[in-house]
């Protein structure tokens, strides 16, 4: 298995903390965020990793990593930064992708890759409480997740006025099937570059579009449930609730 880590954008939300440094970078209890994914990913023996950079890429260490570049990150978004390695993609390798902007812990890693579904797709069915701890109204920020009977996503990303359309939280940690994983960039390719997804231009398309478009088009998307287990680095507040995870402070609830 390869692991792929998208880490391009400015990370503009965290202020003077990303004015030098990309936001993989920055400081979470003394080291850098990036540090703990790296060390997770390798405790279960997934070696191969890349990243792909853009934002102030030239102070991601090189060190056992492959660094990709995207040079146009600002003004494109997760799904072409993606494709920015395609190589990897097609290298007959399952794939696990990861947001670059989140921790998570070696038991949340390996229960998704664990399943051979064709997409397994991280989410958190605690994420309400840990919502709230980040925001006023989580519903500003919350996105639609609705599952059938036996976990398939029927629907991802959308925004919604009530908490009956969140089943779950995605949390953008992703497995895909080395015979999926080779298919994606066509399957990109082939869609119509002149229109807005969910109200952004093809080369703005959030994941979560691009993940209900495989799902339209018939591909076995399955949730994969956990409960905590990981943290999101947004904003400034966020720092202070991913310090105190890290430490095991006020962490109840917030494990897998």
């Amino acid at each position: 298995m390869k692991a792929i880590i998208v880490a391009a954008g400015t990370g503009s939300r965290l202020g003077e903390l990303t004015k030098d440094k990309p936001k993989c970078m920055v400081n979470i209890a003394g080291r850098p965020l990036i540090n703990y994914q790296l060390e997770v990913l390798k405790s279960c023996n997934i070696d191969d990793i890349s990243i792909i950079a853009g934002y102030k890429y030239e102070k991601i260490p090189k060190k056992d990593i492959n660094l990709f570049i995207n040079e146009n990150y600002a003004s494109t978004n997760m799904v072409y930064t993606l494709f920015c390695a395609k190589e990897i993609l097609n290298s007959n390798h399952d794939i696990l992708l990861s947001y670059g902007d989140i921790i998570y812990t070696k038991k949340l890693v390996e229960n998704i890759t664990n399943k051979n579904f064709e997409v397994n797709v991280a989410v958190d069915t605690l994420w309400k409480k840990y919502w709230e701890s980040r925001m006023e109204n989580p519903l500003e920020d919350a996105e639609t997740l609705k599952l059938d009977s036996n976990k398939n996503i029927l629907e991802i990303g959308k925004k919604t006025n009530s908490f009956k359309d969140i089943e779950a939280q995605y949390i953008g940690l992703i497995k895909i099937r080395s015979d999926v994983a080779k298919k994606l960039f066509n399957i990109y390719q082939e869609l119509d570059q002149k229109v807005f997804y969910d109200g952004k231009t093809f080369n703005q398309m959030y994941m979560t579009t691009f993940i209900q478009h495989l799902i339209n088009i018939g591909t076995e998307v399955k949730a994969i449930p956990c409960k905590r287990g990981w943290v999101e680095i947004d904003t400034p507040s966020d720092l202070k609730i991913a310090e105190n995870w890290i430490k095991g402070i006020n962490n109840e609830g917030y494990e897998f």
